[in-house]
């Protein structure tokens, strides 16, 4: 091993995700040693509270004993097999357990390794079904405006972030977009489901001229993670799903971010009463330990490919599908969410964070737009400049704490383990960046 720091040997040896390296001149580079529950430490010893979850995969605090004792004997049993002529017990398991809290309304399980990767699945499966019905008109994809589900070359033609889109434009089969129903965007006198009305309505009239070359609409439910933190009534769901129903396209849930309870239901489009025909779930099934994404969908959609012609069959693959430590990881995470109640605790965790966030922020005056789903608690900063993140996310580090805005969207979206002394912690230091940031 190299006699030099960790630091430097990152810097020269890691090309970090979502970052302009040369950025780490200024701004180092945090060296980890070790989690605990809520707390991450550098190797100096300085705590961290992760106040997203990693970005967004920890459910349950970082090295939770639980998790850790099914990996350790799912390790003396069987680490992986490929998956392609074979099965196992925690693959088959796990299928079940989540077709069970869809009440199998999605009975079908396809396996990656990350959230793009399943969105690629879907809109490949998408346009492969409608194909194997003789709709091969229908190939074009339909997303939300300011959508982000992915970075890999299919999942950007759904994405609407610029900074991700516009590098590989040349590369993407761009895809429509729609009206956000972003709650944010009220009118005067508007609610919420007014605002969601408004955007089913333009959906609407985009379905009624467009919907025999669309495949499918993909939507982040409830909340648009990337783009800010858009949170928007269930009163839109219900509408997209009337509305694919009668112009026969296929609904794709991405739940990559939304799901596991992080909305206050484990699916975030059971609080609108639907069920789509494809859901996207990876970040915290696996409770932030091991890669692992997976696409549900129907008994509909299955039998499109049930054929003897090996060209009507899915044609897609990952060498590590299934892989049976993340399987096994993933059913610890369930175990968990059934013997704590934890949509239930989270219920209290919830309020809590909501009321502590409301008395720091509401009267801030830089401070718009403070909202809540569940677990996720987000608030914009008013002319907040091209460096505010940065300077955010150091400021909070000198408070022990783990934040990363969104541009001007500051958010916490901690994991389901967090508690008072935690919250007070979270919400004092965050109030704390702020004002340091906005004043340097």
């Amino acid at each position: 091993m190299s006699g030099k720091p960790l630091l430097e040997r990152s810097r020269q040896a890691v090309w970090h995700p979502c970052t302009q390296m040369k950025s780490h001149e200024q701004l180092p580079l945090v060296p980890l040693s070790r989690g605990e529950g809520i707390w991450l430490y550098d190797e100096h010893g300085r705590r961290l509270l992760d106040g997203v979850s990693s970005w967004w995969v920890n459910l349950f605090g970082h090295c939770n004993p639980r998790i850790n004792d099914a990996i350790s004997e799912q390790l003396e049993t069987l680490e992986h097999a490929m998956l392609a002529g074979f099965t196992h017990e925690p693959v088959v398991q796990l299928s079940e357990r989540l077709s069970a809290l869809t009440g199998r309304a999605l009975g079908h399980a396809f396996y990656a390794s990350d959230g793009a990767s399943a969105t690629e699945i879907a809109l490949k499966m998408s346009m492969h079904a409608w194909r194997n019905q003789g709709r091969s008109g229908k190939t074009r994809f339909l997303s939300l405006s300011g959508s982000y589900h992915g970075e890999t070359v299919g999942a950007l033609a759904v994405t609407d972030v610029a900074l991700f889109r516009d590098a590989y434009a040349p590369l993407i089969q761009a895809g429509a977009t729609v009206m956000s129903p972003d709650a944010r965007a009220a009118e005067e006198g508007e609610s919420a489901a007014d605002v969601a009305e408004r955007a089913a309505l333009e959906l609407e009239h985009y379905l009624d001229e467009h919907h025999d070359d669309i495949a499918a609409f993909i939507v982040e439910p409830l909340v648009q993670g990337a783009c800010g933190m858009a949170m928007y009534d269930p009163h839109y769901l219900q509408r997209v799903r009337e509305l694919c129903n009668r112009y026969e396209v296929h609904l794709i849930a991405d739940e990559i971010a939304v799901g596991c309870g992080r909305t206050g239901t484990f699916f975030a489009c059971e609080q609108a009463d639907i069920w789509p025909d494809f859901i996207c779930l990876s970040k915290g099934i696996s409770g932030g330990y091991l890669p692992l994404s997976l696409v549900l969908t129907t008994d509909d959609i299955y039998t499109c490919f049930y054929d003897d012609d090996v060209r009507r069959g899915f044609l897609h693959s990952h060498s590590y599908t299934g892989n049976a430590l993340a399987c096994r990881a993933a059913l610890a995470t369930l175990d968990i969410f059934d013997k704590d109640s934890v949509l239930e605790a989270n219920r209290r965790r919830a309020t809590l964070l909501g009321n502590a966030s409301h008395v720091a922020f509401a009267k801030h005056p830089r401070v718009r737009h403070l909202r809540q789903r569940g677990m996720i608690v987000a608030f914009d900063v008013a002319d907040a400049d091209a460096g505010f993140s940065t300077r955010y996310f150091q400021n909070a580090l000198d408070r022990e704490l783990l934040l990363r805005p969104l541009g001007n969207t500051v958010y916490f979206m901690p994991p389901y383990i967090v508690e008072s002394d935690d919250i007070t912690h979270l919400v004092d230091g965050a109030l704390k960046a702020l004002d340091a940031t906005l004043t340097s």
